[in-house]
């Protein structure tokens, strides 16, 4: 397995302090220590070429967890082995293994121009100069950025910047990529631009963590996705099959001849009203099958059309995170 982690858990500690003026001198003498638990005793593996959607809400855990992968962070307890290295120990040799991305932080300079920064990253690297031009001629191609990559960095747009991040993030060809919202902002264009550029690298072997909010991402690339919610693994498994573990609902749209009837019947959700005579409906399977949704719909109202589709990624997920909603042992 090229990622290891095995009952991963991290607490922070900090201070209570007293809201009233008397309890604030007190804190100056006394302070509570409190313990917050971040990352709960979570175990996963990710295989060499897997590209792993590792999602969940804010405050889930999983920065913290990707921190630690990235040897930012000490655990507080559990194990970790990335290419057979201890992250947070052996940090100066793991590093030069592995590559981030990261949506809201830039690792080019505002003020110089991409190429330069490249070449800063060369060094940094001790990338020999053959292999760095043999790589940095591949990925200018890949991303279409030789007419970019020598104006400064302030003067591009957020695409053409975050092409360039990218860039810096491949030239020392690591086996391992972190991506924090590496689409945040970017219009339809550039995302599908980026997106066609992790799965060309994915089939050169290059092993993707992908955290985001933008689900079309998870979608259009992840062939697996690990949710994590209040420090815990909810669910590690192919899209597929979240889609069944919630129920294996379906999205209907309905239309009508008279206007729409009220509904409430067990499994149906009405999801959005479009017209007077039209609605989206979420239908959960594991409670009613179509065949019986149509025939309850029929014994109700005349059906001029209709048409069914999967759940939306982001419909699966709110219900994982629904289910899995926080204890009150805290």
């Amino acid at each position: 397995m090229l990622i290891e982690v095995r009952e991963l858990c991290k607490t922070y500690t900090t201070h209570q302090r007293g809201h009233t003026f008397k309890e604030a001198l007190k804190s100056l003498v006394f302070r509570k220590t409190i313990e917050v638990p971040a990352v709960k005793g979570i175990s996963f593996q990710v295989r060499q070429g897997e590209i792993v959607g590792f999602l969940g809400p804010n405050g889930a855990g999983k920065s913290t967890t990707l921190k630690i992968l990235t040897g930012v962070l000490h655990p507080t307890a559990g194990k970790v082995r990335v290419m057979g290295y201890v992250p947070w120990k052996q940090r100066k040799s793991y590093v030069a293994r592995i590559g981030a991305v990261f949506g809201q932080k830039s690792q080019l300079l505002w003020d110089i121009p991409p190429l330069d920064a490249f070449y800063m990253n060369k060094a940094i690297y001790s990338i020999p100069q053959s292999e760095f031009e043999e790589t940095l001629e591949e990925l200018t191609e890949l991303l279409d950025v030789r007419d970019v990559m020598r104006k400064p960095t302030r003067q591009l747009s957020l695409g053409e910047r975050m092409k360039c991040e990218f860039m810096m993030a491949m030239l020392h060809r690591p086996q391992i990529v972190f991506l924090d919202e590496p689409t945040i902002g970017l219009d339809v264009i550039a995302k599908d631009k980026i997106r066609e550029f992790i799965l060309k690298m994915n089939r050169k072997g290059v092993t993707f963590i992908l955290t985001t909010h933008d689900l079309d991402d998870v979608e259009h690339l992840a062939e697996r996705v690990i949710v994590i919610n209040h420090g815990e693994v909810v669910f590690d498994d192919t899209i597929q099959a979240m889609r069944s573990h919630v129920g294996g609902g379906k999205m209907i749209r309905l239309l009508t001849a008279e206007s729409f009837p009220e509904l409430q019947i067990p499994g149906v959700t009405v999801v959005r009203m479009l017209s007077e005579h039209e609605a989206e409906i979420e239908l959960n399977m594991g409670v009613l099958n179509i065949s019986e949704f149509i025939a309850t719909m029929n014994g109700m109202c005349t059906l001029l059309d209709m048409s069914v589709q999967e759940l939306t990624i982001d419909r699966v997920i709110k219900q994982l995170y629904l289910t899995h909603s926080p204890r009150t042992d805290g």
